[in-house]
């Protein structure tokens, strides 16, 4: 006869409770990072058409100071939302700036190109982003070198800047940054993705943005996506106002 095994309890509370803290991090109950207010009082958010149709007033009223909206993919793609999200977001008191998904595959040039066809011209707008991250099957250990990355990587930052008459900010993950950004883009702000604990970048320079969750639950948007990007600026509202309050 086969010898029936016993599970622990042990066991099974323990698997009961990985199960349930799987689940409630999915639904954004729980959260590994929560940025003190005091210490971080400049908060934002980021989206895409994944949000859906955004009541922008009633999503700037909670008690946000900032907002990126997707733009541009590659060298074609635009977000279908976008065009609605920059001119109602602007009518917020939001800051307002405009991010690019940059594409391995495609020049920088046109890829500069795909952003200034779509995004305008806004005096006091913050400036253009561009995401640089790994992506689909570009791994860490796949995505083109960096002598490749960093040159089309720059002619896309020197076009958006010289378009804009803004230094872009750079939005990345701990591992693009080591590969393509550390000790190279020097003087371009950093808006760094964590879900899990304050930022320390692999260079020790400071980053300007933080991206600490992608499990917000706002008011003011019903879309595809249930939760939305939340981020934090790194100094006080005088200091967000006096390096972007153009």
């Amino acid at each position: 006869m086969p010898i029936r095994k016993k599970i622990s309890p042990l066991i099974i509370v323990i698997l009961i409770l990985i199960t349930g803290a799987f689940l409630l991090y999915h639904w954004g109950i729980l959260q590994f990072n929560h940025p003190d207010a005091e210490t971080y009082p400049v908060q934002g958010v980021d989206v895409s058409t994944y949000q859906g149709s955004i009541d922008w007033p009633v999503l700037a009223d909670n008690g946000l100071t900032f907002a990126f909206i997707k733009a541009t993919e590659g060298s074609s793609f635009q977000d279908e939302n976008f065009k609605y999200n920059w001119e109602n977001a602007g009518k917020t008191h939001l800051k307002v700036g405009a991010y690019h998904f940059f594409s391995y595959e495609t020049s920088g040039a046109t890829q500069a190109e795909n952003y200034i066809k779509t995004v305008p011209v806004k005096d006091d707008a913050l400036p253009p982003v561009v995401d640089i991250e790994f992506y689909g099957s570009y791994t860490r250990y796949t995505a083109p070198d960096k002598e490749t990355t960093r040159r089309e990587l720059t002619e896309l930052l020197n076009r958006l800047e010289s378009h804009y008459g803004k230094r872009p900010i750079i939005y990345t993950s701990t591992k693009p940054y080591a590969t393509y950004i550390a000790d190279y883009y020097n003087d371009y702000p950093i808006w760094i993705r964590n879900f899990y604990a304050c930022p320390i970048l692999s260079d020790h320079r400071q980053w300007t943005f933080w991206q600490y969750s992608d499990k917000g639950s706002l008011s003011g948007y019903t879309g595809y996506a249930p939760n939305i990007d939340l981020n934090v600026y790194r100094g006080s509202y005088d200091a967000f106002m006096a390096q972007f309050g153009y």
